[in-house]
Order: C-alpha cells, then sequence, then structure tokens
C-alpha cells in the first residue's frame, strides 16, 4: 500500500482513470495510500514502497526519525514462510539537504536470508546498511538482523522483545530497525471505491471502516542525529525512499548488470492521485531532480475536476492554476518548508520546528494549526487522507470543507520510542479471519 491513494481523492482517482480505461487509456492498479499504484510495481509487492514518514523525534529532538514501508496488504496469518524483504532488490532512503532534487545522503539496504532456520519461522533475514555522503562509500552497519514476523506465541513468544532485539546502532550514530510493523495508514478504502462513499455526513464525524486494520508492513526505521542533516539556512530537509532491481543488459556478446529503480516515493498521493495511468510506472523510474516535467498535474487538479462531478454541492471546486497544490507537494510552502522553486516529489521537513507536545498533536496538522505535522514532513498520527481531501477541495485558497473518510486514527496505538510503529498482529490472532461455531 504504497503513497496516499485513498479517501475522496483515492476515490476520485479510481474513478477518474476508469473513465480514462474506458476511453483506451493502461491498465490501473490500486488499493490503497500507494499501496500498488502503477501497474508494473502491482506485480512485485517486495519492491513496492507504501508510506514515507519523517519527523523530530519526539522523545529526542535532536534527531529526525525516517520511517519507509514496504511490501502492501500483509496478512500476519498467511503462513508457511510470511513476509521478507527481497533479496534480490536495494531499498533506499534518500535525504536532499539543499533542495536540487539530488541525493546529498544516502543510505542503501541489501537483505539477506537466514538459511537453516525452523521452516515455519524462516522469516528472519540479516542485513548491510551503506551510507553514501559527502562523495564517500561507507559500510555503516553489516550482519544486522531483522526480528522474524509475528507468527504466533509458539513460534515467536514475547514478541516485543523478541523485536527491540531488532534495534541496533550504525557506526555514523545513527540508529536503525527494520522488520515486520502493524502498517500505521488508515483509510476506509472499502467505501471510497464504492464510487467515493461516504458513511455518515461529510466523512469528518468518524463512523468509517478502518481496511488496514490488522495487516502488516515491512518497515525500515532510521533515527539520525539533526546536525547530520541541518543545511544551516532554512533548516529543511527533502526525504524520499526507493527500490531498485537489478537489469542485464547484453552488448557485443557480454552481459553487463545495473541497478534500476523501479518504485519511489516521497509524499503521499502524488503517484496514486496526480500522475495518469500510463504515465505511472515512468513516473516511477524518474528521480525527484526531472518532476518539472510533471507539473502540469499539480497546478491543474483532475481531482477537482472529478470531486466538481461528483459532489457539486460541496464546490465549485478550483481545477486550474492550483498554485496552492504545487507549494503544497512541489515546492514546499514559504515560511514553513520551502526548498526554493524547483518542482520535486520530496517530503519536507524542516528540523527547527520541535516536536508538539504528547496530548497537544492535531492530526490535521498544519491546516489544523499544528505545524509539526503533514505536509511538514509526516508523523504516523497523521491524517493525511482528510488534510488532502480538504487541501485539494481548496482548504488553502479559501474553500473550506469537512471532508473526511470517517477514520481519524490507526486501529492500534503507537509506540512512544523508537521505531514508533507498532508491532505487527500475530498469525495465529489472525483478526481477519472468523471462528467456527462449535460442535455439541
Amino acid at each position: 500500500m504504497k503513497k496516499l491513494a485513498v479517501g475522496l481523492l483515492l476515490a476520485a482517482v479510481a474513478v477518474g482513470l476508469a473513465l480514462v480505461a474506458a476511453r483506451g487509456g493502461g491498465p490501473q492498479s490500486a488499493t490503497a495510500s500507494s499501496h500498488r499504484e502503477a501497474p508494473l510495481i502491482a506485480q512485485d509487492p517486495t519492491a513496492d514502497n507504501t508510506d514515507l514518514y519523517a519527523f523530530v523525534s519526539p522523545d529526542k529532538p535532536d534527531t529526525a526519525t525516517i520511517i519507509s514501508n514496504w511490501i502492501p496488504g500483509e496478512d500476519p496469518a498467511a503462513g508457511p514462510n510470511w513476509y521478507t524483504f527481497s533479496p534480490t532488490a536495494r531499498y533506499d532512503i534518500y535525504a536532499d539537504t539543499n533542495g536540487d532534487g539530488k541525493p546529498d545522503v544516502t543510505w542503501q539496504f541489501r537483505f539477506k536470508d537466514m538459511p537453516g532456520q525452523f521452516f515455519l519461522g524462516n522469516t528472519q533475514q540479516s542485513y548491510t546498511v551503506t551510507k553514501i555522503a559527502n562523495g564517500k562509500t561507507t559500510v555503516v552497519g553489516s550482519g544486522l538482523l531483522t526480528p522474524p514476523d509475528n507468527i504466533g506465541p509458539r513460534t515467536t513468544p514475547n514478541y516485543d522483545q523478541l523485536a527491540a532485539k531488532g534495534i541496533h546502532e550504525l557506526s555514523d550514530g545513527s540508529t536503525v530497525f527494520a522488520g515486520q510493523r502493524d502498517d500505521p495508514f488508515f483509510a476506509d478504502v472499502g467505501a471510497i471505491f464504492d464510487l467515493v462513499a461516504i458513511r455518515e455526513g461529510t466523512g469528518a464525524t468518524g463512523g468509517g471502516k478502518d481496511f488496514l486494520a490488522g495487516y502488516a508492513v515491512h518497515s525500515i526505521a532510521l533515527q539520525v542525529p539533526k546536525s547530520m542533516l541541518d543545511n544551516g539556512t532554512n533548516h529543511t530537509v527533502g526525504f524520499w525512499a526507493a527500490t531498485d532491481r537489478q537489469k542485464v543488459t547484453v552488448s557485443g556478446g557480454k552481459a553487463k548488470q545495473s541497478w534500476v529503480q523501479v518504485s519511489r516515493l516521497g509524499n503521499p498521493l502524488i503517484n496514486e492521485v496526480l500522475i495518469p495511468t500510463n504515465k505511472k510506472d515512468y513516473w516511477n523510474s524518474q528521480s525527484p531532480a526531472s518532476d518539472g516535467q510533471f507539473k502540469t498535474y499539480y497546478s491543474n487538479s483532475i481531482l477537482a475536476a472529478v470531486l466538481e462531478k461528483l459532489y457539486p454541492k460541496f464546490g465549485p471546486f478550483k481545477q486550474t492554476g492550483r498554485s496552492d497544490l504545487v507549494e503544497v507537494l512541489g515546492t514546499g510552502i514559504p515560511k514553513l518548508n520551502y526548498t526554493g522553486p524547483k518542482v520535486m516529489d520530496e517530503l519536507r521537513l524542516n528540523l527547527s520546528i520541535p516536536p508538539t507536545a504528547a496530548g497537544k498533536v492535531n492530526n490535521l496538522g498544519v491546516i489544523g494549526g499544528d505545524n509539526a505535522g503533514y505536509p511538514n514532513g509526516r508523523r504516523l498520527a497523521d491524517d493525511v487522507v482528510d488534510i488532502s481531501e480538504r487541501v485539494v477541495g481548496g482548504e488553502l485558497i479559501g474553500h473550506k470543507l469537512p471532508l473526511g473518510d470517517g477514520v481519524d486514527a490507526n486501529d492500534v496505538p503507537f509506540l512512544s520510542t523508537f521505531p514508533y510503529v507498532a508491532a505487527p498482529f500475530s498469525g495465529y490472532d489472525d483478526t481477519h479471519g472468523q471462528l467456527s461455531a462449535k460442535h455439541s
């Protein structure tokens, strides 16, 4: 479940793309939050980014935490081998500190399967972390171990303690965790894809069903000293994550291997919601530095046009000249997290803005008066579906609508310490199953 593709936005996109397909456009496959947002990556779930988060760590405000998730829709009970990172992929987290759309700091992750384990529990992996900064490539962690998937009380007892052993210190002063976690994204995807149904009112007062409740993802979480990223001027850094696969080409009778990017993710909703279906796979192959070619899809909102047709009573929705969307998603917002005029899909975080105190967090982020939240970075609790629906509807240009999907929080609480994402449900618990009636 990659970048956010839900809410009225997702539903609107689904409807809009259905119309495109009816006119002869390419295939379309989408679920939620960048969970399968493009035709080709939908066939390669272990390489599929789902969601990206970046925030100043609430319990360690001298650090920033970046969390990137992969592998959409993991059902914890789907044995016998469950889910793992792909040993043939390279997983990347990028940081752009000067606003040019190119990485200034890169962390690359390669995973290996662990042989010789009990066949029902063979989900633990070892991995290596390589950092590239200032033109220098350094292995900052090797032989690190992921915890196994949460299979059940006999195979993986005391899972919280087991998972805690998967937190490792890197030689550059960062902290890392990689492994299965509860999917932190929350949305009423089922209603959205039923012609953008809103279960109650405008969706702003609850009453939705969290489609992703009980499902898991695979997370890579990094906690990095802010001093490693802060540029000392606007204090804003842009993050994105990506996945690479190896490609073999033959020239002159000789085979050559190279890495090819097959998935990427910065802000939620970009590829699923803004980019046309026939360009989604191409978008996944590009870097933020070349995102200017997609600017027209920000400033001329197909989504707003679809919302106008679906919900005329909430309109009129401004469909062209959407400089507000260009700022939120392409350049950053002046006096908040602006990185310059270059349009780039990066999740921008102003490191100088302190985390909001516990108990005072507003899950609507900036539009709720909480500048430590989305679109200034993205916290786990930020309700990006409601935020995005309202912004596309015109929240920042005087058209305020209390739109939402009726799901305002995750199904389980997040952790107060790193890696913050909650532990996954166990396969034995199987929250998506149903108990059979007892025989007399």
